[in-house]
């Protein structure tokens, strides 16, 4: 007896071995996932018979999308007056009051009406997006917080950062751009990926997502996202810069109410055919096609330079104080964000850090599975 021992210590070491290597979906598979997923982020971002029927089932969010639609009309309107009859006129022609009739127009008429269309869509979009979120998860929805001094900095802090955020978005776009032959591309598919951030940054803090945790789950579903934005970036492509925004301005509210009724795929980006009533083992993607691309890591560390640096102007004369500090008020979340993750730069890379890798996760799973079943025995 005591000869074959070892044999069976061996084999059953090697089982305990095979049971902890990571199992793979095959390249078809994993290519057959993605492709669904890509084919539900575009079905999700044409669901404009949800957009009427949201619309027509609540008057506050009717009231707010009608409104949307007229202010962010007329700035397209008054953009195209310029860019298609007073610009074709007035150009290089020798009177120099009709050459800068342009410029008179710009100042004092375009650039006060599309800058109040923004603000006022901005509002206008948190309200809709509030409501839309009642109406989808009735009394689940958060009560708006009773207005305090700091509880008005830190909404002014973080509508500081999210205007950063959006600078930084269009400048890394337009920087990708440049880019000789695969610039235009990379660049569009940067902005589709940014108009899905937008469009769902709404949802991801009623529910209470942090920064890291909302640019995290975009970025493991990048796929779906990609698709969702897709329309949108195609749609304000053909315009000058201030005519796409204004277009973008014109479709947000829309967007923003698909977002709400959408369900991001897969909901296990590391186990995607995992189901919640079934107990299959872990399979993850296959190693060829990424989990997780990092679309926005240029983004963030430009904003964490930008704070860096508006946080020492601000601190002249006083104690310089540390930048995850700076970094972790300027990230909190806004209105209705609930008990978020710490989102400081320090606070993210120990997040990911600590992440488990797949093949740890796996092990894991296996030794608790192997513990459970000598409990059994």
């Amino acid at each position: 007896m005591s000869r074959h021992v070892p044999y069976e210590y061996a084999a059953r070491h090697q089982s305990s071995s095979r049971a902890a290597y990571p199992a793979f979906l095959s390249l078809p598979e994993t290519l057959w996932l993605q492709t669904k997923c890509f084919l539900r982020g575009l079905f999700d971002a044409c669901r404009w018979d949800l957009v009427v029927w949201t619309a027509a089932s609540d008057p506050e969010i009717r009231a707010n999308v009608l409104k949307s639609l007229l202010l962010n009309s007329l700035s397209l309107a008054s953009i195209y007056t310029f860019d298609l009859l007073l610009q074709p006129l007035v150009h290089d022609h020798p009177n120099w009051l009709r050459r800068n009739v342009g410029w008179f127009y710009q100042v004092l008429w375009l650039i006060p009406v599309v800058s109040v269309s923004f603000y006022l869509n901005s509002s206008w979009c948190t309200l809709i997006a509030k409501h839309t979120f009642v109406l989808q998860h009735g009394n689940r929805a958060v009560q708006p917080q009773p207005v305090t001094y700091n509880g008005m900095l830190t909404m002014l802090a973080t509508s500081a950062y999210r205007a950063v955020m959006v600078i930084t978005s269009v400048i890394v776009s337009f920087g990708l751009g440049a880019i000789p032959r695969i610039g235009p591309f990379m660049g569009f598919a940067f902005m589709c990926w940014s108009d899905a951030y937008y469009c769902f940054e709404f949802v991801w803090i009623a529910r209470g997502l942090s920064l890291a945790s909302r640019v995290r789950h975009l970025e493991e579903r990048w796929v779906y996202y990609f698709a969702f934005g897709f329309p949108s970036a195609a749609i304000c492509t053909w315009g000058s810069g201030l005519a796409n925004a204004a277009l973008f301005a014109l479709l947000f509210p829309a967007y923003i109410i698909m977002a709400m009724t959408a369900r991001p795929v897969p909901q296990d980006p590391y186990n995607p055919l995992h189901t919640s009533d079934s107990n299959d083992s872990v399979r993850y993607p296959s190693p060829l096609i990424p989990i997780r691309l990092p679309i926005f890591a240029i983004v963030i560390w430009l904003n964490d330079i930008i704070v860096r640096i508006l946080s020492v102007t601000g601190s002249v004369g006083q104690k310089q104080r540390r930048h995850s500090n700076s970094s972790e008020k300027a990230e909190e979340g806004a209105g209705i964000e609930l008990n978020g993750m710490a989102t400081s730069p320090g606070a993210r890379q120990a997040h990911y850090k600590n992440a488990r890798r797949p093949v740890e996760r796996t092990r894991v799973h296996s030794r608790v599975s192997s513990i459970d079943k000598r409990k059994h025995d």
